[in-house]
């Protein structure tokens, strides 16, 4: 995994991967609803994005409002629709893990289906399709998933300028930009066993990293609609083995979407009505 760029002042590189926007204004205070059984709505933003001189005007990017599951999902909810639980770590109230971006997409239909939605992704072969107007689960955007782990916050972390581990699951020994050292618990914890941050999102740093909807590209910041099965995909948030920097707000890894290990998961999102 390679460090990335975490300047405050330029999380849009990070996200959107283009080296050539510089500042960001953030307009439109986010609003958070009552929560709707385990997921929470937000209102979304819109981001502007300031070219370098004589690079043009101004880009700028909404995020519309959806929901996003409060807690990661568990091993539990994963047995209850796919009939398997492939974690390593078991446990019901623990986060599902060692589970592929493929089967995170399989999972966000079948719940999808059980209770009356209309899936969003067509798989056909090894393209998969999202239907942007389907009222079904899915993965977050990336661009959804920092808006939310950051959750109005300007800090490197929601919980400022620094994270302990009585604050997130990650390798202790290794703590963000020499801080003081911490625990390390070498496996995952139950979800919400940590305080939320300030919209009300639990273990959105550490215990495991969670699948995006994205390639690391970045080219379509609200999603893309069509995308191949077999390019790489963004995971975001560190994990239980992670050091203190993976946890970062702006902090990007990513991996094949076959690929499973105990240290990644997922957590729902939702179009917003």
């Amino acid at each position: 995994m390679k460090k990335t760029i975490f300047f405050i002042f330029i999380i849009c590189l990070v996200v959107l991967g283009c080296a050539s926007k510089e500042t960001i204004t953030r307009i439109e205070e986010p609003v958070i609803a009552k929560p709707s059984a385990s997921m929470i709505r937000l209102q979304g933003t819109t981001i502007i994005t300031q070219q370098k001189p004589g690079n043009g005007p101004p880009n700028e990017i909404v995020i519309k409002p959806f929901y996003l599951g409060v807690y990661l999902v568990t091993q539990k909810e994963y047995q209850e629709i796919m009939g398997t639980n492939p974690s390593f770590f078991k446990g019901e109230n623990l986060p599902v893990e060692n589970v592929s971006w493929k089967d995170s997409i399989e999972f966000c239909n079948r719940l999808s289906r059980r209770d009356r939605l209309t899936p969003v992704y067509e798989i056909n072969n090894n393209v998969i399709t999202w239907n942007h107007n389907a009222n079904g689960y899915r993965l977050p955007t990336e661009l959804e998933w920092e808006y939310a782990c950051r959750a109005g916050t300007t800090t490197p972390f929601s919980t400022g300028n620094h994270i302990s581990t009585n604050q997130a699951n990650y390798d202790g020994r290794f703590p963000y930009n020499s801080n003081t050292r911490g625990e390390y618990r070498a496996r995952t914890t139950p979800v919400g066993s940590f305080a939320a941050n300030p919209w009300g999102l639990y273990d959105m740093h550490g215990n495991v990293w969670e699948w995006c909807w994205d390639d690391p590209a970045g080219s379509h910041p609200n999603g893309a609609s069509e995308i191949s099965a077999r390019t790489t995909r963004v995971i975001r948030g560190g994990a239980w083995s992670s050091s203190g920097i993976s946890l970062l707000t702006v902090y990007r890894s990513s991996f094949q979407p076959h690929w499973s290990n105990n240290y990644i998961g997922f957590r729902l999102a939702r179009n917003a009505d």
